[in-house]
């Protein structure tokens, strides 16, 4: 099992930390940020293909920002299967 840790950019949280094992992610958490939000996606996406959960989160925003904490944790996994 790797261990990630990604420091995202313009957005609240400040720290991602997730396991890849088998290409599934595991154990995903974000520090700072919506506290309630973010703790859903961790549970919405625990066991998932890493991949296709970077598919669906690319791209997505928060108000005027031009990512989101989603966003950052699909740009935290591309950098770990490229």
């Amino acid at each position: 099992m790797k261990h990630v840790t990604f420091s995202p950019k313009g957005v609240c949280s400040i720290q991602i930390d997730f396991d890849i094992e088998d290409g599934k992610l595991h154990n995903v958490q974000f520090i700072g940020g919506c506290n309630g939000n973010l703790k859903a996606i961790g549970r919405l996406v625990e066991g998932k293909d890493a991949k296709e959960v970077a598919e669906i989160l690319r791209g997505n925003t928060c108000g005027m920002k031009g990512t989101s904490c989603a966003d950052q944790l699909a740009r935290a996994i591309d950098a770990q299967t490229v």
